[in-house]
């Protein structure tokens, strides 16, 4: 059982799936077990043991801790969504762009993938930074 308020380290790479319950905790916690199928399970086609299945790994990750509750357990994230994405973003644009930033928006570009809103925002951004 974890009992800490947050982790040293990053965890190791968290699968698509176990985002999914990663997000349901980040909107709100602690949940038990139940309560995360709850938001999940009717959209994923997901039953509760594959739930507990996905937050023993998350556990043994060190993404989540856990609490005694009577007979049931429940589970808060020990990493924060945004240290997630920022990692996440890292990995990405290291893996695929060689650890700089502006191929990724080229690609994002080229591809049609920014909106005229997304436009805007980086541009606001970019006008932050250089102050």
């Amino acid at each position: 059982m974890s009992s800490g308020t947050g982790i040293d380290k990053a965890p190791e790479r968290i699968s698509e799936a176990e985002h999914a319950v990663m997000e349901v905790l980040w909107h709100r916690a602690p949940q038990t077990a139940v309560e995360v199928c709850e938001n999940l399970c009717d959209a994923r086609d997901w039953s509760i043991p594959t739930v507990k299945t996905l937050l023993a790994r998350l556990v043994s990750k060190g993404a989540l801790a856990t609490q005694p509750d009577g007979r049931r357990f429940l589970y808060t994230p020990l990493l924060e969504r945004s240290d997630y994405v920022g990692t996440e973003s890292r990995r990405l644009v290291d893996r695929l762009f060689g650890g700089r930033a502006a191929p990724l928006f080229a690609h994002l570009a080229q591809s049609e993938a920014l909106s005229a809103q997304d436009i805007a925002e980086i541009e606001r951004l970019l006008a932050e930074l250089k102050k």
